[in-house]
């Protein structure tokens, strides 16, 4: 396969509602059977803070968004990583996701980090496959 070939099969999608992208990157990008959806960090003020569940909870809207403007939903999502400042946040995390997700149990890696962009507490990425592609 060429690379002309392999580029040209790539969706980079972008939910209609977000501003574009400040770095090279796309929100999602799908190809064949899968959808990747890049790491998203919480809408955070600027100069404000906000808990580390409610970081969770935007970090996780955003990759829902994300997934959507690709034709997925979360019931798609295959594997989930999450970046989590500090190990202590692990249980936090975990029921603030168990109860977005609901039964829905893809695969998943927490990896505690030292600190992220922004002074943001979580960053969440995540692949998907895509609907009505099999």
């Amino acid at each position: 396969m060429t690379d002309a070939v392999a580029t040209s099969s790539i969706e980079y999608c972008i939910p209609a509602n977000w501003p574009a992208p400040l770095g090279h990157y796309s929100p999602a990008a799908a190809f064949g059977d899968l959808i990747y959806i890049s790491s998203q960090l919480p809408d955070v003020p600027q100069g404000g803070s906000v808990g580390f569940e409610a970081q969770v909870k935007s970090a996780m809207q955003k990759v829902f968004s994300a997934l959507a403007s690709a034709g997925g939903e979360p019931k798609h999502i295959i594997k989930v990583t999450a970046y989590v400042v500090g190990v202590h946040h692990w249980a936090s995390f975990n029921d603030t996701y168990a109860n977005m997700m609901g039964e829905h149990r893809p695969a998943r890696a927490v990896v505690p980090v030292p600190e992220l962009h922004h002074g943001c507490l979580v960053e969440i990425e995540a692949v998907a496959i895509r609907p009505g592609r099999r």
